[in-house]
């Protein structure tokens, strides 16, 4: 397997990461109280649907690319870029830091298309 099939892998995982800063919802009905959310916790909730909303796309890319045997050592080079650019997103996003959150979060989406 290549490096980028390892970091579909952990794109996968990065939203549940995320999901793990989120407190006060009810292990119960863990969607009723999501509009209680406040501060860190809404935040985190927030990093992690955008983490799932742009797996497929960063995924589909790379299946692709290597579907159509594009050059692997490139398609590994982004893969890479793309989760430490996700990571520094969840980090910027968690934490409130507004403009380099949206700047990262470009990037990542640049990173997926090519």
């Amino acid at each position: 397997m290549t490096i980028a099939i390892w970091c579909i892998l952990i794109a996968q995982i990065l939203p549940y990461i995320a999901f793990g800063f989120v407190k006060g919802l009810d292990p119960e009905q863990p969607r009723f109280h999501v509009g209680d959310l406040k501060g860190q916790s809404v935040r985190a909730y927030g990093t992690h649907l955008n983490g799932l909303e742009t797996f497929p796309w960063f995924a589909a890319a790379v299946i692709v690319s290597r579907v159509v045997g594009g050059p692997s050592r490139i398609v590994d080079l982004l893969a890479v870029v793309y989760i430490l650019v996700r990571i520094g997103h969840l980090a910027a996003y968690i934490s409130g830091r507004q403009p380099l959150r949206t700047g990262l979060w470009c990037t990542d989406r640049a990173v997926a298309v090519f």
